[in-house]
């Protein structure tokens, strides 16, 4: 992929205290843990017993709504790729 949509991902790891990822139905929401070539790496749950790691293809994010927590304003802001 793109270097630019790499430093894009890398902006939006770095955004607010929390990210969320809605795609194809299902919602992944906590901390953006690694950025690859190819994909991020979204680690979810509250302890190691339920969270759970998962990698999201960069193609599959061009159709997924980003959005991360922002603590200044309370809420969820739509982030755009």
């Amino acid at each position: 992929m793109s270097e630019a949509l790499i430093q894009r991902l890398v902006e939006f790891a770095e955004s607010g205290n929390q990210q969320k990822i809605q795609l194809h139905g299902h919602t992944h929401q906590g901390w953006i843990m690694e950025i690859s070539d190819q994909a991020l790496l979204i680690s979810t749950g509250f302890a190691e017993k339920t969270g759970k790691e998962l990698w999201i293809d960069f193609n599959d994010l061009q159709n997924a709504e980003l959005s991360f927590w922002d603590t200044q304003k309370d809420q969820w802001t739509i982030f755009k790729l």
